[in-house]
């Protein structure tokens, strides 16, 4: 079982509508949306669920007002403003991080705490292949764990199936949830833009990816609106050993396409379908040499 990573330094770049791609062209794969703060691509890939459970990401205190007695010891304690004063005292659910203070400092033994459901991960069937997702909860922070579970059950998925390829739409920046996504994988795919930010973006993720040890490709999307940013991240890449991978134009019909909730092969022009076919048949080989480098 191999693990393909795709990744962005930032949103915007089209790293969800090359994945859509991928997963027709590489086709079939298990799928894993890891961007679990805005999953979309669902939206191009219409899984049908089969089934999903609650998955608790982190723990909140409340207090008894039967026990409390007003005191406001864990009001003061509180570093991060969620308990209110009052008589009984009252806990801020979406400003509680669960630390345990509260409850320490408490004399009536008024404070417990709880774990709420903070994602809902679902494990449905595409076309392409079945796909594993979760949306996390209004106010939750804890998204690498709920990233890590759905890498996990992806990999499960595809040990049940022998399907050879887990194709995982990471999240965009370079923060917890893009860690989770990244670690342990075989290859990662850096979707970019030729604009200042997407080259600053870029030299980010490419950072981390040389962390974790996890060999990067570069694609180049919207290539044609910047020619000489292209050029930069070209050269940039070049200096740096690491191969683009794609170059895929930019077209007014991919847009058309994904508003409609379609998946990018077969509903956009050749001048952007070809590019994604090359890459498409570019990464098996790119996978290949991964793993040739780890076993030496």
């Amino acid at each position: 079982m191999k693990q393909l990573v795709v990744l962005s330094g930032k949103g915007g770049t089209g790293k969800t509508t090359v994945t859509a791609a991928l997963a027709q062209l590489l086709e079939p794969v298990v799928l894993a949306d890891c961007d679990v703060e805005a999953p979309n691509l669902h939206l191009l890939l219409s899984p049908r669920v089969e089934r999903s459970f609650p998955l608790s990401v982190s723990r909140k205190a409340s207090i008894d007002p039967g026990l409390c007695d007003g005191c406001g010891a864990c009001a003061e304690a509180c570093r991060y403003g969620a308990v209110v004063a009052s008589d009984p005292c009252a806990v801020d659910a979406f400003r509680c991080e669960g630390c345990g203070v509260c409850g320490l400092v408490c004399p009536r033994d008024a404070v417990s705490f709880h774990e709420p459901e903070g994602a809902e991960v679902y494990i449905g069937s595409t076309p392409f292949g079945p796909m594993v997702g979760a949306e996390l909860a209004v106010g939750e922070e804890a998204s690498g764990k709920v990233v890590s579970r759905v890498r996990m059950e992806a990999q499960l998925l595809a040990l049940d199936t022998g399907l050879p390829l887990v194709l995982v739409d990471g999240s965009p920046g370079t923060g917890c949830p893009v860690i989770a996504s990244m670690s342990g994988a075989d290859l990662t795919l850096i979707v970019t833009e030729p604009s200042l930010s997407g080259i600053h973006d870029l030299e980010r993720i490419l950072g981390v990816a040389e962390h974790f040890g996890v060999p990067p490709l570069v694609c180049i999307n919207k290539s044609d609106i910047v020619p000489e940013l292209a050029r930069e991240i070209r050269e940039r890449c070049r200096s740096l050993g690491i191969e683009v991978a794609a170059e895929v134009p930019f077209s007014e019909a991919v847009a058309e396409s994904l508003r409609r909730g379609l998946p990018p092969v077969g509903n956009v022009p050749r001048e952007v379908e070809d590019p994604l076919r090359k890459l498409a048949e570019v990464l098996p080989g790119g996978l290949n040499e991964s793993l040739a480098g780890k076993r030496g």
